[in-house]
């Protein structure tokens, strides 16, 4: 059989997997390379997010959550405990099963949609008069190369966690997201340089199973890219959790050895200071995977920042070639990648898709949790935009209160003249769920109005979401 297709996609995490399901639903014939590979040499299709990110993550965030809950909140309800403890690698086996079932799970849909899967690493070998070629080198040994020819080539091989200059990642140590994940035992002292979405979801586990936890910021604000109040809020939870922040610090050494990791700083007053740690985690950004594409030998145009060069519509340089996630611009979300995923292969279907990146939504799953979407109240500033605020705190919802949950608040930002929903910015119990109702607005074009004028249901959290709205305009009902 001829390895001949209409649609060939370069990496099967969440945006090339979605975008070559979503191709074979439109009636392509569709293969789709993944170099992932589990500890027993199976295929691990997922990307970073299934295997090394976004779900194992939230694995250990769940487990540490119930133990924090279990140790510092069952007493208020009357739920008695004696010995408490945490088996830390029963956790991560726990995490690992998870992994591997998101990783069949993918396999399935591979075959249930009748999509060729290739386990190998592909590269670009030429164009020809039937598409493109790729070479696919297997990942694992006893296996031979293959090459395959498709006619649109999407490529989603997403990012790689960005080392310190002075501190290459060893994973004993000094670690990345894959290393944060897969320690079996509770570091006593724990450091984190960034103090972004992962350094806190880490920060976080962590710190609940018992670490000592300090987080190194390079910004002179912590949480600037989030709405003033929502940061504020984050850091006075935070610190009064344990976890110690330290913002406008430049790192000026680290020296690893079998005693520990020795970081060398100055902090935001410039002053040098000294800290050592059991072990380091580094969270400083991502960077694009496009090494082994052979993109320069076909002439694959890359920007100044070595992401892919795409239009508005993800399209390459090159005809026919496409890139989606992490390896082109804008947010590295996993939710982002599918988006582009199912738009490029409506696209190549005649189809014309479109995504709105202002409604696209962030979420920091720390506790409580962080989410918004639109803008914050210092970019409408900052562009002269006239708006009006509505905020109400989880205090004055009866549903968290029952919860036992009652940190945080939501807040809502409309423009000041048509009252259409400008953001929705939340932290508190179950704000990854509730932004959506914000996200919906804006897709929508609502206003405040409209959401204050749906009927929510009693008790629920996203009574907040409705008081916030009322509280734009002063008529807020609980509080």
């Amino acid at each position: 059989m001829q390895n001949i297709f209409d649609v060939a996609v370069i990496g099967a995490g969440p945006g090339g997997y979605i975008a070559a399901i979503r191709a074979a639903q439109l009636g392509f014939k569709v293969a789709c390379v993944d170099d992932g590979v589990r500890a027993d040499g199976k295929p691990a299709p997922g990307g970073t997010c299934t295997n090394v990110g976004c779900i194992p993550s939230k694995a250990l965030l769940q487990s540490s959550e119930h133990f924090d809950t279990a140790r510092a909140h069952f007493a208020e309800h009357g739920i008695g405990l004696k010995d408490l403890s945490i088996d830390v690698p029963k956790m991560i086996a726990r995490k690992a099963k998870i992994i591997q079932q998101t990783n069949e799970g993918i396999l399935y849909l591979f075959k249930k949609n009748k999509i060729t899967f290739f386990h190998g690493r592909a590269a670009f070998e030429r164009k020809e008069e039937k598409g493109w070629q790729l070479k696919v080198s297997p990942t694992v040994p006893d296996k031979s190369a293959e090459t395959l020819t498709a006619t649109h080539i999407i490529i989603a091989t997403g990012s790689s966690p960005r080392a310190l200059p002075e501190a290459p990642f060893d994973n004993r140590r000094i670690l990345d997201n894959e290393g944060a994940l897969a320690m079996t035992e509770t570091p006593k002292h724990l450091g984190v340089v960034g103090a972004g979405v992962i350094g806190l979801e880490m920060g976080s586990v962590w710190r609940r199973l018992g670490a000592e936890v300090t987080l190194l910021e390079a910004l002179p604000e912590f949480l600037g890219v989030a709405d003033i109040a929502v940061a504020k809020e984050a850091a006075k939870l935070f610190k009064a959790q344990g976890l110690a922040i330290h913002t406008g610090v430049k790192i000026t050494a680290v020296k690893s050895d079998a005693q520990g990791v020795a970081v060398t700083y100055t902090d935001a007053a410039g002053a040098a200071q000294k800290a050592t740690f059991d072990k380091l985690i580094v969270s400083i950004g991502r960077v694009p995977n496009t090494r082994g594409l052979n993109a320069a030998a076909v002439g694959l145009a890359l920007d100044e920042r070595g992401f892919i060069a795409v239009d508005e519509h993800c399209r390459t340089n090159l005809s026919n070639v496409w890139a989606v996630g992490d390896v082109v611009r804008g947010p590295m979300l996993a939710h982002k990648a599918e988006e582009e995923g199912v738009a490029v292969a409506e696209r190549l279907a005649g189809q014309k898709p479109h995504i709105d990146f202002n409604s696209i939504p962030y979420v920091i799953y720390t506790s409580p949790e962080i989410a918004w979407v639109g803008k914050t109240e210092q970019q409408l500033k900052a562009a002269g935009v006239s708006y009006r605020t509505g905020s109400v705190p989880f205090i004055a919802n009866g549903r968290a209160r029952a919860l036992g949950d009652t940190r945080g608040f939501v807040k809502w930002l409309a423009d000041a003249a048509t009252d259409r929903v400008l953001g929705l910015h939340i932290i508190g119990p179950m704000a990854s769920e509730l932004v959506m109702e914000g996200v919906t607005a804006m897709e929508f074009g609502a206003s405040s109005e409209d959401i204050a004028r749906i009927c929510h249901a009693h008790p629920t959290l996203t009574e907040t979401v409705k008081e916030a709205a009322l509280a734009l305009d002063g008529r807020a009902l609980n509080f």
